[in-house]
Formats: C-alpha cells, sequence, structure tokens
C-alpha cells in the first residue's frame, strides 16, 4: 500500500493536533474530534465555562456554580439547533432551570455566540410540552432551535 502524498502534510500537523487534545484534556475534554470537542474547548475557554463531567445533565458551569446547556451549529451544514433525542416534559423541566449558550460556526470557524435565558426559550419549552401531550407524552426526536430565533432573541456575548 502507497501513503497518500498528503500523508507527509498531516504528519507535519500531527504534533499540533496533539497539542490541542493537550489543552482540551487539561478541561474535561477527551477526544477533540468526537462530540465537537474540539469546538467546546474553544467555546469554554471564550466563555469561561467550565465541562460538566459525564454524558447525563446539563454541559458546563460558571464560577458561581450556575450550568448552561452549550449547543453548537455549523452554518454551512444547518441553520437549526439540535436539542435532544428524547424530549418529554421531565427534559424540558431540567432546560427550563439553565441558560443555554449557543455557538455559531462556519465549518470550524467560530461566528459568534449567544446566550439564551430560560425566558427566551419558553417559546419552545410551550410548543414541545404541547406536542408531547397531543402526542399522547410520546418523547420528541430532537426538535430545532432555528438559527434565525437564537440571533433575534438571544445575547451577543462574541463575535469574531
Amino acid at each position: 500500500m502507497n501513503f497518500h502524498p498528503d500523508k507527509k502534510v498531516l504528519d507535519e500537523l500531527f504534533p499540533y493536533i496533539q497539542r490541542y487534545q493537550e489543552l482540551a484534556s487539561k478541561h474535561g475534554i477527551d477526544d477533540i474530534f468526537q462530540d465537537n470537542g474540539g469546538k467546546l474547548l474553544q467555546v469554554l475557554l471564550i466563555t469561561g465555562l467550565e465541562v460538566l463531567p459525564g454524558r447525563e445533565g446539563n454541559d458546563a458551569k460558571d464560577s458561581n456554580g450556575n450550568e448552561y446547556e452549550l449547543k453548537s451549529v455549523n452554518i454551512k451544514l444547518t441553520k437549526s439547533f439540535s436539542t435532544h433525542h428524547h424530549i418529554n416534559p421531565s427534559i424540558i423541566e431540567k432546560y427550563r432551570q439553565v441558560d443555554w449558550i449557543f455557538a455559531i460556526y462556519s465549518s470550524i470557524n467560530l461566528l459568534s455566540i449567544y446566550q439564551l435565558t430560560p425566558t427566551d426559550l419558553e417559546f419552545y419549552y410551550d410548543k414541545w410540552e404541547r406536542q408531547w401531550t397531543d402526542s399522547g407524552g410520546k418523547d420528541i426526536n430532537n426538535p430545532k432551535i432555528p438559527l434565525t430565533y437564537v440571533r433575534k432573541y438571544g445575547s451577543l456575548i462574541y463575535e469574531t
């Protein structure tokens, strides 16, 4: 098997990628290539938030112990933010307790970060509760929050 000519470029870049992973590990991110780990690190460092360990619960906390839900979108791929694969009243209630941080990317380039409060997102919480009830209690699979909504109702906290 012959190596692709670009392998040399990758070999030159790899020590920097490893340093990026070392920085991420210092902040509780085990793999920059999984679950938007590289983007998560950037958002954490810009906002001053700390990652919360584990896959359950909220994503991050600030120095005062306030927890946050973190979302990101690559606008080259989609124009809305994913939420949760099993939205139900208990998840909605959890969401009502925290602010959300929305990071907007174009490919891997961060464009802006918005913060929305539970009040800002109540429109969706009400909508999802009605949908869940109307469906006879069937969990909602990953309802989206449009980028336009985030930009209209969110507070811009960072912009490149």
